[in-house]
C-alpha cells in the first residue's frame, strides 16, 4: 500500500484524506498542519507518522512536549512543509493546505520526483504556469482532488487515443452557494455567519467563503486551464444547486460525458490515492430518483464581482491569477474578521485586478511578488 506525504492533515481535505487512509490501510510517512498540534499528535500517534511539520512556529514548542514520548521529528515554518513535501520515502505528496503557501511545497515535491494529490487551488492559479511545466519535465501527473477537476480527469481516463485532439470543451458545475439569485443590494448585509452555511458542502471557512462569493469557480477556471490545457473560451461555468453533477466533457463529436456522485469529498481523495484503480469508497450510493430533478442555471457574474474578475484573470493570463487570488485571501480574511462586509470582497478583487500591473509568470518570484502586491493594495484599500 501507498505511503503518503499529507500536507494540511488539519483541514477538511486533510482530516477527510485520513479516514480514507484509515479505511483502506494507507501509511502516512509525514504530516504537517498549520497549528492544530493537538490534531497533529493524534494522528502521530494512531498512524506512526515519522516526520511532522508545524507551519505556524509558535506551536512548535508545545508540539515537541506533546510528542516528547516519541521518536517522530518534528520540523517547523514553510521550509519544514517544503522538507516534508519533497521526502522520497513516500509514494505521493498529498497537498491539502489553503493558500498561497500550498506553492512552494507543490513545486519542491515535482522537482524531487514526488507524486502529487493536488488540493491547494493557489498552486495552478497562481503559479500553474511553472508547476505544470515542471510536471511535464518531470513526467508526472497530476492528480486532482478538486471534486470538479476529479470529475473532469475521470471522463477523460475513458476516452481512447489522443486526448487533446478529441477534448472541444468542459463544462464546471457550480453549486451557486448560499447567496445564488441574490441581488448585489442583498448582498451587501450578509453576514459572516450566512456565508459559512453552505446548503451541500462541508468545508473549511476560507473555501466556504469562496463558495458564496463565486470566486471558487473562478479559481477552478483557472485551475482547469492549467491541468487540462484549455483555454477560458473553452470552459463553461454552470450553476448545479444539487452538486451531483461533478463536472463534464465536451468531446469533438460534441458528446457530454459527465461524472455524478453524492456531494462527498472522499470519493476523489479516494481515487487521488488509488490511481488508476478504484474500490470500495466510504461515500454513499447516488440514488438518482431520490433527487429526482436536476437543474442547470447560467451564473450571474455581475452580481459576483469575484467570478467576474476571475474570469477576465483567466484570459490576461500570467500573473493576474495571482493577483486576484492574494486580492481575495486577504480580503476574505478581513471579511472572516468582521472588518469588512460581503460586498467589498467583489469589490476589492476587482480593483486588485484593475490597478495591478500583470507581468509574466515565469518565476516564482514573480508569481510571490504579484501575490505580495495584491495583499498590499487590499490592506491598504480597507484597513
Amino acid at each position: 500500500m501507498k505511503k503518503i506525504n499529507l500536507l494540511g492533515s488539519g483541514g477538511s481535505i486533510g482530516t477527510q484524506t485520513v479516514e480514507v487512509c484509515r479505511r483502506h490501510g494507507f501509511g502516512i510517512h509525514s504530516a504537517a498542519v498549520k497549528s492544530n498540534y493537538k490534531k497533529l499528535a493524534e494522528q502521530t500517534r494512531e498512524f506512526d507518522i515519522k516526520r511532522v511539520c508545524i507551519y505556524d512556529e509558535k506551536y512548535y514548542k508545545p508540539l515537541k512536549e506533546e510528542l516528547s514520548d516519541s521518536n517522530t521529528e518534528i520540523l517547523a515554518g514553510l521550509d519544514g512543509l517544503c522538507e516534508l513535501a519533497a521526502d522520497k520515502t513516500a509514494d505521493l505528496t498529498v497537498n491539502a493546505v489553503v493558500g498561497m503557501v500550498g506553492l512552494k511545497p507543490t513545486v519542491s515535491a515535482l522537482e524531487n520526483g514526488i507524486e502529487v494529490a493536488l488540493a491547494n487551488k493557489e498552486t495552478l492559479v497562481a503559479g500553474g504556469d511553472i508547476v505544470m511545466k515542471l510536471a511535464a519535465q518531470k513526467g508526472i501527473t497530476i492528480l486532482p482532488v478538486d471534486s470538479e477537476h476529479s470529475a473532469i480527469f475521470q471522463c477523460l481516463m475513458g476516452v481512447k487515443g489522443d486526448v487533446k485532439k478529441q477534448l472541444k470543451g468542459l463544462i464546471l458545475t457550480a453549486s451557486g452557494g448560499p447567496f445564488f439569485g441574490m441581488t448585489a443590494g442583498e448582498l451587501e448585509t450578509v453576514t459572516t455567519q450566512q456565508a459559512l452555511c453552505h446548503p451541500n458542502w462541508s468545508m473549511g471557512r476560507k473555501i466556504t467563503v469562496d463558495s458564496a462569493t463565486l470566486m471558487n469557480k473562478g479559481l477552478e477556471l483557472m485551475e482547469a486551464c492549467h491541468l487540462f490545457g484549455v483555454s477560458p473560451s473553452q470552459v463553461e461555468i454552470v450553476v448545479h444547486r444539487q452538486s451531483i453533477v461533478h463536472s463534464a466533457v465536451v468531446l469533438s463529436d460534441n458528446a457530454v460525458i459527465a461524472q455524478l456522485g453524492v456531494p462527498d469529498m472522499k470519493i476523489p481523495i479516494q481515487l487521488a490515492l488509488t490511481y488508476p484503480e478504484r474500490c470500495e469508497s466510504l461515500s454513499a450510493k447516488l440514488s438518482l430518483t431520490d433527487y429526482g430533478t436536476l437543474t442547470f442555471e447560467k451564473p450571474d457574474y455581475d452580481t459576483f464581482k469575484c467570478l467576474k474578475a476571475a474570469v477576465k484573470a483567466a484570459r490576461i493570463g500570467g500573473t493576474a491569477g495571482s493577483i486576484v487570488n492574494g486580492a481575495n485571501e486577504r480580503a476574505v480574511e478581513l471579511f472572516l474578521s468582521g472588518k469588512i462586509g460581503f460586498g467589498d470582497i467583489g469589490r476589492g478583487v476587482s480593483g486588485a485586478l484593475d490597478n495591478i500591473t500583470v507581468r509574466a509568470a515565469d518565476t516564482l518570484e514573480a508569481v510571490l511578488a504579484a501575490d505580495a502586491e495584491a495583499r498590499d493594495y487590499i490592506n491598504s484599500r480597507f484597513c
